[in-house]
């Protein structure tokens, strides 16, 4: 006897889940949290797709609501309540797990090879693309290495080095006042004692620097200031400290600290917990992000589409999940060419 899978029944389902999900960003009314709770009772796969989805875009948020919106087994028929048990129980579940996953320090036991405390003064790390390592340094400072990311580590009895050779890290310095913390990237250094900061070398071989903690001092990396070399200790003055809040770009003819909202932070720094986060930036640039994360390419087959604003949570490296909320949220479908690209074009 043979077994015939309705394809297009999943895919209309995953549809549908998808589109709850957008919805509930949104918020649900009365009438919509009657019709949600009727389609998650209307079959057995309903619910579980939803909650499937949720995680997969990292909306821990939502499945919170799905938990909230079913506080009592009367609220559902009575055909529906083992499953919708079930979903309750899998969504809470899923929340805590994932709360435990964010929440907890990443230990060094968990790292991949070649990421565990230091011990040696001497040292190099290096993240593949799409991965993150944290690494605990032998001070106890704590770096957090993004995407495609090398960094050397020098200390020394009356300093500590970091040369950031490509990429992105954040740091959490510990506090040693004896032994001032340099980071150096490209033609610059960035010096704190106990502070935490992110540096960045960009595409263009730009550097942005984040601060979310205490604060820092830029200056130049001189030619004199050879690899091995100790880097001097830099003044502060009024033009070059970035403090908590803020962020600076070096390498531009204004370099000037600008204040960064807590919200814009959190979107900087979402790389950090495996996310990405979009709020309002036009499809090309939330792409080239992502293209960070992965191997894959994206090819605009229209001009037109790379322009609209997404806003949202992904998780780094899920292409089919974007590619599922573009072609709900956005109505841009796609097709996969010979040589794997991803080519993107309006339904």
């Amino acid at each position: 006897m043979s077994k015939v899978v309705d394809i297009s029944a999943n895919e209309e389902r995953m549809d549908t889940a998808s589109r709850w999900i957008l919805r509930m960003d949104k918020g649900l009314s009365d009438t919509e949290q009657a019709e949600l709770r009727d389609w998650m009772a209307a079959h057995p796969k309903n619910a579980g797709r939803l909650l499937s989805m949720a995680e997969r875009w990292d909306k821990m948020e939502d499945m919170s609501r799905l938990a909230a919106l079913f506080p009592e087994e009367g609220t559902v028929p009575i055909k529906a309540r083992p499953t919708l048990r079930w979903g309750i129980a899998v969504a809470t579940v899923l929340v805590i797990a994932t709360a435990a996953v964010w929440l907890t320090p990443r230990l060094d036991t968990d790292q991949p090879s070649g990421t565990a405390s230091i011990v040696d003064h001497n040292n190099i790390f290096e993240t593949a693309i799409g991965e993150q390592s944290t690494v605990t340094l032998s001070d106890g400072s704590v770096v957090v290495l993004n995407t495609n990311s090398l960094v050397h580590v020098a200390y020394s009895a009356n300093a500590r080095v970091l040369r950031l050779q490509r990429g992105e890290m954040h740091v959490d310095v510990a506090d040693d006042a004896s032994r001032p913390f340099s980071v150096m990237a490209g033609d610059r250094i960035v010096q704190a004692v106990g502070t935490a900061f992110s540096v960045e070398i960009t595409d263009d071989k730009k550097i942005e620097l984040v601060v979310t903690e205490g604060k820092v001092v830029v200056g130049i990396h001189t030619p004199s200031n050879a690899p091995s070399s100790i880097p001097p200790l830099l003044a502060q003055s009024s033009t070059n400290t970035v403090a908590a809040g803020e962020e600076m770009v070096l390498g531009v003819p204004d370099e000037t600290a600008t204040p960064v909202s807590p919200e814009e932070i959190e979107v900087k720094l979402s790389w950090r917990e495996g996310r990405l986060i979009f709020n309002g930036e036009p499809l090309e640039a939330a792409l080239a992000e992502v293209e960070r994360y992965t191997t894959v390419e994206f090819v605009f087959m229209e001009d037109g589409i790379k322009t609209r604003e997404v806003t949202g949570r992904f998780r780094a490296g899920d292409v089919e999940g974007l590619l599922i909320a573009l072609r709900i949220n956005f109505d841009i479908t796609h097709e996969r060419s010979e040589d794997g690209r991803v080519l993107l074009s309006s339904l």
